[in-house]
């Protein structure tokens, strides 16, 4: 597994889509609107809306546990690239389902990290190899 991360808007799926000859129609686009556990695609894209979906569903606790965990399960030792949008930085929500979004985001964000093969943060289109 491969992780891409960093700001809105920085060139992650550009970078991704070139870097590992994928094409669009091997982009699992993930949503607001969609709690479906992300697979069976080379790339899965925006992670970070999908725990987003979860949390706005009502998954609290263990619930929201269980489908991180499946998901792990899922792509810790596939060949999927991950892309996912930092949230950690900036003011910290007011709003309590906000605050447990960017928790759990980062929490699965450091998770991803330690068992992905390569990590990569991009920032303005430059992509900084940090494992």
């Amino acid at each position: 597994m491969i992780l891409i991360f960093g700001g809105a808007y920085q060139g992650k799926l550009d970078y991704a889509l070139e870097k590992y000859g994928a094409g669009e129609n091997s982009v699992y686009r993930c949503g607001i609107e969609n709690i479906d556990t992300p697979q069976n695609k080379k790339i899965i894209y925006e992670i970070d809306k999908w725990i987003l979906a979860l949390i706005q569903a009502g998954y609290r606790g263990e619930k929201l546990q269980e489908e991180l965990r499946r998901f792990k399960e899922s792509v810790i030792n596939s060949d999927a690239v991950i892309i996912c949008n930092d949230i950690s930085c900036g003011v910290v929500p007011v709003d309590p389902n906000l605050r447990l979004w960017r928790e759990t985001v980062g929490r699965l964000l450091a998770e991803l990290s330690k068992k992905s093969k390569e990590a990569v943060r991009l920032f303005c289109g430059i992509p900084m190899r940090i494992k």
